[in-house]
Parts: C-alpha cells; sequence; structure tokens
C-alpha cells in the first residue's frame, strides 16, 4: 500500500510543476496588419506566439471599424502594423494623405492598441508575384482583394522579420 501512496504523491508532484509551468507560457497578444485602401483593407494576423503572419481577410474600408470592433473583442491583439506607401525618394506618396484620418481615427477609436508603420513599397507586386509563383490562374490573379490580403500578409511578415 505504501509504495502506491509514493506513486501517487510523485505523479501528483508531476502534475503542479506542470500546471506551474503552463500557468508561467506567456501567450502574447497577436499582430494584426493592415494594408489600407481607399475601398478595400487586406488584413493578416499572427498566431497567439507572434511567430507566423496569415491572410485573414479583405474587407471594404468602410467597414473597417465594425470589423476591427468585433475582432478585438474576441482575440487579444496587442499591436496594428499599418503600410506606409511611400515613393521611391522616401517621401510620401500621394494615398498617405487619404490614409491619414482613418488612422487618427484607428488611433482614437483603439487607443490602448499601439500603432506601428510598415514601409510597404512594392508589396502589391510582391503580393502578385507570390500568385503567380503558387500557381493561381490568371482569373484568380485578377483578384483584387486576394492582393491585398497577402500585401497585408508581407507587411506583417516584414515587420516579424525585422523584430527577431
Amino acid at each position: 500500500m505504501r509504495k502506491y501512496k509514493i506513486k501517487i504523491s510523485i505523479a501528483l508532484l508531476k502534475l503542479v510543476n506542470l500546471y506551474s509551468i503552463i500557468e508561467n507560457v506567456n501567450i502574447l497578444g497577436r499582430v494584426i496588419a493592415l494594408d489600407l485602401g481607399k475601398k478595400r483593407t487586406g488584413i493578416a494576423v499572427t498566431d497567439e506566439m507572434q511567430i507566423i503572419a496569415s491572410g485573414l481577410k479583405t474587407i471594404e474600408t468602410k467597414q473597417l471599424f465594425s470589423f476591427l470592433m468585433k475582432y478585438f473583442k474576441e482575440e487579444n491583439v496587442e499591436l496594428i502594423i499599418i503600410g506606409e506607401p511611400k515613393q521611391m525618394d522616401n517621401t510620401a506618396s500621394e494615398s498617405e494623405a487619404m490614409m491619414l484620418p482613418i488612422i487618427k481615427k484607428l488611433q482614437q477609436t483603439f487607443s490602448k492598441i499601439p500603432i506601428k508603420r510598415i514601409d510597404e513599397r512594392f508589396t502589391s507586386k510582391m503580393a502578385f508575384q507570390t500568385m503567380i509563383d503558387s500557381g493561381l490562374g490568371k482569373k484568380k490573379r485578377q483578384n483584387k482583394a486576394l492582393i491585398d490580403e497577402i500585401s497585408a500578409t508581407i507587411i506583417l511578415q516584414s515587420y516579424l522579420y525585422n523584430i527577431n
């Protein structure tokens, strides 16, 4: 009988140690990336460990805030990455002026979530090339919503690459 008590006690100690390890694992919040456009916004997100960037979806820009409100209630998001369109001489592109009011509203609406900007030059071209490389047919490559989602994923992957 004593032999079984010792085995049970050892098993309980191991279980307690396992629980303490699990409690100390730091699950991070997700990082979300936005490829803002006049008509559409591509959205990408990381996993909780902030290792993998995945395309989430593309939505109409006018629906962005309602989508994000719902998403932020369901998921723990700790950072918003937004593409920063620049020209080759490093000056802001024309679309930056359209984006600034949206970014300001994002900062006001989601004031607890910081926003970082990432250079988004060539992301649309890289997204299109990714579609070609993955074997998508010509008809699917004309899907601008898919290009926006892939562009957001590239922006997010660029951020993840630069922090590691």
